[in-house]
């Protein structure tokens, strides 16, 4: 899992009906529309997930729209964001069982597909409740089981805002744990 520490330059735009500076300050009222705007924003191709705002370095003078009435800022910032890799070796949690496959959350991904042909030797059991078992009946994956798995692939979905990542337990020290 990659880190990354990023600067970024964002337009803030401010109704003027939320300028009550008697009951908000106007950089608290900067900071939620900014802290709202980047949790709508989720992730982007270019930077993986966002985080969290560390750092608020500058904050321009306001300019008013003449039409609207709204109060627009420019923000620089320093933001902490996540980046899937591929090969890396992760953790996740599974959230649901698939007819051919699980899907898988860590942090904040949660669009982590785990193939029943990624899968070697474990095969659907429909009994009382959906889980993969292995052949030798010695594990089993089912929903809320922590799996160790290895990244195979990674896709942006643009209309989404999100990636797609494809997983595997192929391999030495992967699987249930």
């Amino acid at each position: 899992m990659v880190f990354l520490e990023i600067g970024m330059n964002e337009d803030i735009v401010v109704p003027f009906h939320m300028l009550d500076l008697e009951r908000l300050p106007l950089p608290k009222v900067i900071l939620l529309n900014l802290l709202h705007r980047i949790s709508c924003r989720k992730a982007s191709n270019e930077h993986g997930y966002y985080i969290a705002i560390t750092t608020l370095h500058t904050i321009s003078e306001l300019h008013q729209d003449e039409d609207t009435g709204a109060i627009l800022f420019t923000v620089s910032l320093s933001c902490t964001t996540v980046k899937p890799c591929k090969g890396e070796i992760l953790i996740g949690t599974v959230t649901r069982i698939l007819e051919d496959g699980i899907i898988l959350k860590y942090g904040p991904m949660s669009n982590i597909l785990l193939s029943e042909t990624r899968m070697n030797d474990y095969e659907l059991d429909m009994s009382e409740e959906p889980m993969f078992l292995n052949v030798n009946g010695l594990s089993y994956i089912k929903k809320g089981t922590k799996v160790r798995f290895k990244v195979l692939d990674i896709k942006w979905i643009e209309r989404e805002k999100d990636f797609i990542i494809w997983a595997t337990i192929l391999g030495d020290y992967l699987g249930p744990i």
